[in-house]
């Protein structure tokens, strides 16, 4: 939520990544990396460490009616990421009757058909935080595509690394972001280098991310994704270029924080720097569907969101009520709990996973809107 800096994960950090990447900034972790983008959490096996969820979340219990946009969501485009949810959270004998009954069902349903499922056995409970306030952060975060090689070349010369192997105990700190960097200007890599990348910008918002992307010369893509971090809290650099006079608020986007690295080039190794924190990843297997996240199966575009597991159940059916970034307009939709973020707290809080590639980036770094949240839950009867 694709989670430690983005996930997110995806392994994933959020592009709260970009937007974040701002303010406060965070990623995903794996099954969205950490994030704010690093929407992103634990490994795939996170669901099987999870406490059972014997009992309803915390939530007021409600109508269906009372959910914006319900009726008009169409709930046969999420009835694949549901599936997916399944597959994790079917054995657990809250879930094992729903998720039989679904897998009885073809793979793909119509809107109607879908409704009458979710309706016939879930219910929805509003999601509030301690203090009762119903309203939270939607943030958002997607998988990135950069360029990249198997080989170093003047053209590819910053290195994707794995893990090391001497960083310890797992979590405890290692090398600082400046300090490994120091070792690669004196050629003296701590770990092995999966692949190198064209431009250090994009490594270290694919570091936010926590998952994406690598396309090689021949055109062919490799996917990685979040493996581990250094142990070191994540700084947001654009809350750096903020707090220092570089970048007003509005400006410290993704995009505004290229530009700013395209006209202050003596400087980036000092901006890159103020974040400590640096991660790790791991190359993962080619296919079609979206990176996998901290619930251990594929996120789905516009249907997969980040959440903190401590009030809201991976795997969990969620109906998100928010806006569309910079603006007014609704964005109601059926999403799956199938990430989660270091940024994303709290029991109104989520990072939405827009998807793949520039489009979606383009989406998730603007987006900072307020929203609610109603958690789909099966019914006591």
């Amino acid at each position: 939520m694709i989670s430690l800096l983005r996930h997110r994960s995806a392994f994933l950090v959020s592009v709260a990544a970009v937007i974040a990447v701002i303010s406060s900034g965070c990623e995903h972790t794996p099954p969205k990396a950490d994030s704010p983008g690093t929407r992103r959490g634990p490994p795939p096996s996170v669901i099987s460490k999870t406490p059972e969820a014997t009992v309803p979340p915390a939530g007021r219990e409600t109508h269906w009616d009372a959910l914006p946009g319900w009726a008009s969501d169409d709930l046969g485009a999420a009835w694949p990421a549901f599936r997916e949810s399944c597959r994790a959270i079917g054995r657990k004998p809250v879930w094992a009757t729903v998720c039989a009954t679904a897998a009885a069902l073809p793979d793909t349903l119509s809107d109607q058909e879908a409704r009458q499922f979710f309706e016939r056995y879930l219910v929805p409970r509003q999601a509030a935080a301690n203090d009762g306030s119903v309203q939270g952060l939607v943030t958002g975060y997607y998988e990135p595509l950069i360029v990249g090689s198997r080989t170093k070349s003047p053209e590819t010369p910053w290195p994707i690394l794995a893990p090391p192997a001497d960083m310890g105990r797992k979590g405890a700190p290692y090398l600082t972001r400046a300090e490994l960097e120091k070792r690669r200007a004196e050629g003296r890599l701590p770990a092995r280098v999966l692949l190198w990348a064209a431009d250090r910008i994009d490594l270290f918002f694919l570091q936010v991310q926590g998952s994406g992307q690598v396309e090689l010369p021949d055109g062919s893509r490799v996917r990685v994704g979040f493996a581990e971090h250094n142990g070191h809290p994540y700084r947001s650099i654009g809350r750096w270029l903020i707090d220092r006079g570089e970048l007003a608020a509005h400006q410290a986007s993704m995009q505004g924080i290229r530009q700013w690295a395209q006209r202050n080039p003596h400087r980036v190794d000092e901006m890159l720097n103020s974040n400590p924190r640096y991660v790790f990843f791991r190359e993962l297997p080619a296919g079609e569907g979206g990176p996998i996240g901290a619930l251990g199966v594929p996120l789905h575009a516009e249907r997969s969101i980040a959440v903190d597991p401590a009030y809201v159940p991976l795997g969990t059916p969620v109906f998100l009520s928010t806006t569309w970034p910079l603006s007014d307009r609704p964005l109601n939709r059926l999403v799956m709990a199938q990430d989660t973020g270091s940024a994303i707290k709290g029991a109104v809080r989520a990072d939405f996973f827009w998807g793949f590639g520039d489009e979606a980036g383009e989406q998730a770094g603007k987006m900072r809107q307020q929203g609610r949240m109603w958690i789909l839950w099966p019914k006591s009867n």
